[in-house]
């Protein structure tokens, strides 16, 4: 046990204070929707924080990997997080004098997002240095529960906080977990030293992942498959807040609960996919797991006006995405060479998570410019007063009912073009 401790040391102080600053920053993130939302009572500007920070993700992913093998990954990740800190201060020192406004949240968001695209696989390939091989699954059983931890603390933490002292205290939980993380990184871990990669342009291994996917049809169909589930679950996240928060029933503290349970949703899905028997085909188990999912908690939540059945919609359709994830993630695995997953992961980020930002301003802008205002000029009264509600929200829980049936129909679609494929690997 004390040769564990000893040979992990490193890992551990690297995963506890990385993990520590990732909640803090997940905590700013959510209470700045939160504020946003109360601002302009708009789906589409608060959607645009996400959007912006997603956008540097996506078409920058195939050029990250590649300076982050060039790069010392320790000076990376202080370089990014130390940005992320001055974006933090500098909405801090805006939003005290009273002079934040949205265009100026866009634009740290999207600095953050281009540090965070940069330091995300230096900080992977940092872990991987500090990890002897045969404490990986054991790591990766930690690193898994400091993700599920953060999606349901942080909605907790951030309206708890929001609530007793504003954005003031949310922030200066975030500079105090930076400063944290920072400083244990700075003194206290040291990376083995790795030869830069040189070989090989970006341009080059993109070319390659990409003619690789168009080869395998099976990866590229499963890959689109899920861009088209980004494109309905991101617009779903625009949608959500707006429903939420102005319901007579809601309100902030309530959109924390119910968005701390599609956390807790995952860590019983992933417990549930640990355990189960492996399925006769994998891709029917990814594609009827997204079927129930968006086929059942959009018109949960879209048919009621109660917190606790917006929570019961969002267990039923989060439980089921670690079975779907542990069986795409085979599949990508077995048919995808070692040599060769790098660049062509690269490549399916890129395809996958596109539709992201898309479907997030796809949401934000049904609701705001669509379901509102249709919802608003049909009065009182009627079957779509009785099915969504009344005043503002109702055009929110019509566009959780429109995501519910383009869910359904794209698995549907997506299922006839799968169902040729069989893989029990």
């Amino acid at each position: 046990m004390k040769q564990t401790s000893k040979e992990l040391r490193d890992f551990y102080i690297l995963w506890s204070t990385q993990g520590l600053s990732q909640l803090g920053s997940a905590v700013t993130a959510f209470a700045l929707t939160i504020w946003l939302y109360e601002q302009t009572g708009s789906a589409l500007d608060t959607a645009l924080l996400r959007i912006c920070t997603y956008v540097p993700y996506v078409l920058l992913s195939v050029f990250a990997g590649v300076l982050a093998d060039r790069f010392d990954k320790k000076r990376t990740m202080l370089v990014c997080d130390t940005f992320a800190a001055v974006g933090s201060v500098i909405v801090f020192i805006m939003i005290r004098t009273e002079l934040l406004m949205p265009w100026h949240l866009y634009l740290i968001n999207a600095l953050n997002g281009l540090m965070n695209t940069v330091q995300q696989p230096a900080s992977e390939v940092a872990m991987t240095l500090v990890i002897p091989k045969r404490y990986y699954q054991k790591t990766s059983g930690l690193m898994s529960f400091t993700y599920s931890a953060t999606n349901i603390l942080s909605p907790l933490i951030a309206t708890a906080l929001y609530a007793l002292a504003g954005m003031t205290l949310v922030i200066a939980l975030d500079l105090f977990t930076f400063a944290t993380a920072f400083f244990a990184l700075l003194l206290f871990i040291r990376l083995p030293d790795t030869e830069p990669s040189m070989s090989e342009g970006a341009i080059a291994q993109a070319k390659e992942g990409f003619a690789f996917l168009r080869k395998n049809d099976l990866l590229l169909t499963l890959i689109l498959f899920m861009a088209g589930v980004n494109l309905v679950a991101s617009a779903f996240d625009a949608v959500l807040p707006a429903l939420v928060i102005p319901n007579p029933r809601g309100g902030s503290s309530v959109l924390g609960i119910v968005s701390s349970f599609s956390g807790a949703s995952m860590v019983a899905g992933s417990l549930a996919a640990s355990v189960l028997p492996k399925p006769k085909d994998r891709v029917r188990v990814i594609y009827l797991t997204m079927l129930f999912s968006l086929g059942s908690e959009n018109f949960i939540l879209a048919l009621s006006r109660s917190p606790v059945l917006w929570c019961i919609a969002q267990v039923i359709g989060w439980s089921v995405v670690p079975i779907m994830n542990a069986n795409l993630n085979v599949v990508m695995r077995s048919e995808i060479p070692v040599e060769l997953q790098g660049r062509i992961y690269a490549c399916r980020n890129t395809l996958q998570f596109f539709t992201i930002p898309i479907g997030l301003f796809f949401g934000g802008l049904l609701v705001d410019e669509v379901c509102e205002p249709f919802m608003s000029l049909l009065g009182g009264g009627g079957l779509m007063n009785v099915l969504f509600g009344e005043g503002k929200g109702s055009g929110a829980a019509l566009a959780m009912f429109i995501l519910g049936v383009v869910g359904i129909v794209m698995c549907l679609a997506a299922g006839r073009k799968m169902s040729k494929y069989h893989y029990s690997e």
